[in-house]
C-alpha cells in the first residue's frame, strides 16, 4: 500500500492536470489523450478516500436535513 505522502503527490498531479483543461496534446507526431474531467474527479475522490484510510480518519458522506413548520 502506498504511503499518505505518495497518495497526496498523485492527487496533486491529477488536480494540476484537471485544472489545465487540456484533454489532448500533440508533439513530434505523437498524441496523448487524457481522461475526461469526470473520470479525473472520480480518481481524485478515490485518492481522497485512500489518503483518509492511510491517515486513520474517515470521510463522512452522509448529510441529514431536518425541517419543521414551526407549528
Amino acid at each position: 500500500m502506498a504511503t499518505a505522502a505518495e497518495l497526496r503527490a498523485r492527487r496533486d498531479a491529477l488536480t494540476a492536470q484537471r485544472s489545465s483543461g487540456v484533454a489532448r496534446v500533440s508533439y513530434d507526431g505523437k498524441t496523448v489523450d487524457y481522461r475526461s474531467v469526470a473520470e479525473i474527479d472520480r480518481a481524485i475522490e478515490a485518492l481522497d478516500r485512500e489518503i483518509a484510510v492511510a491517515e486513520g480518519r474517515r470521510i463522512v458522506r452522509q448529510l441529514r436535513v431536518t425541517t419543521a413548520k414551526g407549528l
